[in-house]
């Protein structure tokens, strides 16, 4: 099962820095995100998200190399493969980015989308779906953010959100399990 935490931050900019630091974290295997998204409101008080899985792209893709697949299929049996390979690309292209356009991935955009109308103008929050990750590592890593961070809501465990919040004001003691 994973866990969902969300994390507020006093400036626009700095949810996008924690999410690539926890990018950087996945690349040493210490994190595995299912998902992650940040939210942003300009001083205007407009919300835009930021996903990190960007569906069109990949549904256009996926569209692309399907349809181009079948459409030479298609080509072979009316005599003419690369006229079915542009046409089914094209199609496939077209398609993909359509549902790409409309599906969801992980994080609820309803969800998100509720809570980015709550954060303060010209902030940030960054939403992460963590699947596993080694939490005495992460925490002490992202916990270099303190100064500007704060929880807003998370499907941690008491015990876990209590050692976040430590680490988020400083207090962060490493949690040593019994062996």
């Amino acid at each position: 099962m994973s866990d969902l935490v969300v994390l507020g931050f006093d400036h626009i900019d700095e949810a996008a820095k924690v999410l690539a630091e926890c990018h950087k974290l996945e690349n040493e295997y210490l994190l595995d995100l299912e998902d992650a998204v940040v939210v942003t409101r300009d001083k205007n008080g407009k919300v835009k998200l930021h996903q990190s899985v960007h569906l069109e792209a990949a549904g256009t893709s996926w569209g692309l190399l399907s349809g181009g697949f079948w459409g030479v299929l298609v080509g072979l049996l009316c005599l003419n493969p690369l006229a079915g390979f542009v046409i089914g690309s094209a199609v496939g292209a077209g398609a993909g980015a359509i549902v790409g356009a409309f599906s969801d991935y992980g994080i609820n955009d309803h969800f998100i989308r509720s809570i980015g109308d709550t954060i303060p103008p010209d902030t940030s929050a960054l939403f992460i779906l963590i699947r596993k990750c080694q939490p005495e590592k992460v925490i002490k890593d992202i916990s270099q953010f303190k100064s500007h961070t704060r929880i807003i809501q998370t499907s941690l465990s008491p015990e876990d959100e209590e050692r976040l919040k430590a680490a988020m004001s400083g207090h962060f003691k490493p949690h040593i399990p019994p062996q």
